[in-house]
Order: C-alpha cells, then sequence, then structure tokens
C-alpha cells in the first residue's frame, strides 16, 4: 500500500534527521549483525597471521620447540573463533538499539527447547511429519 503525500514527507523528514544524526548511526553501525561479524572474521585472520608468524620465528629461531605449538594454538584459536563469527554471522539477528525490542519467533513467541534456543532435531522431524500428513504431499 503506498503512502500518501503527507506520510511520504513526514518520512522524508525523518529520514534525513535520523542521516544528520551522528550517534544514532554510529550506534545503528555497531549493532548490525553484518559489521560485527566483518569485524570478528578480521580480528579471526590476524590471530591466524599472528599464529603463523610465531611458527615462522620459532622455525627460524633456535626455540622451534617452545612457538611452534604456541603459534599453532594461535593459528587453531583464531580459526575457531572465525568459524564461530561465521556461523553467530549467519543467524542475522537484528536487535533494537537500545536493546528493548525482541524478535517473536514463528511460533507465536513461543520458543522450543529446554534452554529457549530452538527445537532439537527430533521436534522438527515430527512437525515435518505432522505438516505432510495435514496436507497430505509425501514428497
Amino acid at each position: 500500500m503506498p503512502l500518501s503525500e503527507h506520510e511520504q514527507r513526514l518520512f522524508d523528514e525523518i529520514e534525513q534527521s535520523l542521516q544528520d544524526d551522528p550517534q544514532f548511526a554510529s550506534a545503528v553501525r555497531a549493532n548490525d549483525p553484518s559489521h560485527v561479524t566483518r569485524r570478528r572474521m578480521i580480528i579471526a585472520g590476524l590471530i591466524s597471521f599472528i599464529g603463523l608468524g610465531v611458527i615462522i620465528g620459532g622455525v627460524m629461531s633456535s626455540n622451534a620447540t617452545y612457538f611452534a605449538p604456541a603459534g599453532a594454538v594461535l593459528m587453531f584459536a583464531g580459526l575457531l573463533f572465525g568459524l564461530r563469527a561465521q556461523r553467530k554471522g549467519a543467524t542475522g539477528e537484528l536487535r533494537a538499539v537500545d536493546g528493548k525490542a525482541s524478535r517473536k519467533t514463528g511460533s507465536g513467541g513461543k520458543r522450543n527447547g529446554p534452554s529457549g534456543g530452538g527445537s532439537s532435531f527430533g521436534d522438527r522431524m515430527e512437525e515435518r511429519w505432522r505438516r505432510r500428513r495435514d496436507t497430505g504431499d509425501y514428497f
């Protein structure tokens, strides 16, 4: 449904005032999931690169016994941090800037599972079976 002229004018004024507010822009940018994920991936890459440097430095010096394992641990930690950041970034859940709003789930706001984090594999399969049985679509 298109906006009326008055609503469009009000919308443009609000948009212009928000563009002029640098504090609001930085608050939105800080909570943007893609921005946070990108920053974490860069940090993970730097940690891995530092680990590689420690390994190479240890091999070049005579202390490879100490530096090689430490560098390997750093590289592994960077890899794990990057994978975790990528997995968290894939959800892309948006939050309100002031933290008061929350996103409801598809089941009317009720969350499944003991920790409230989602449904288990068995619950998803059971729901899928119910949908197939109700609609008659088996393939």
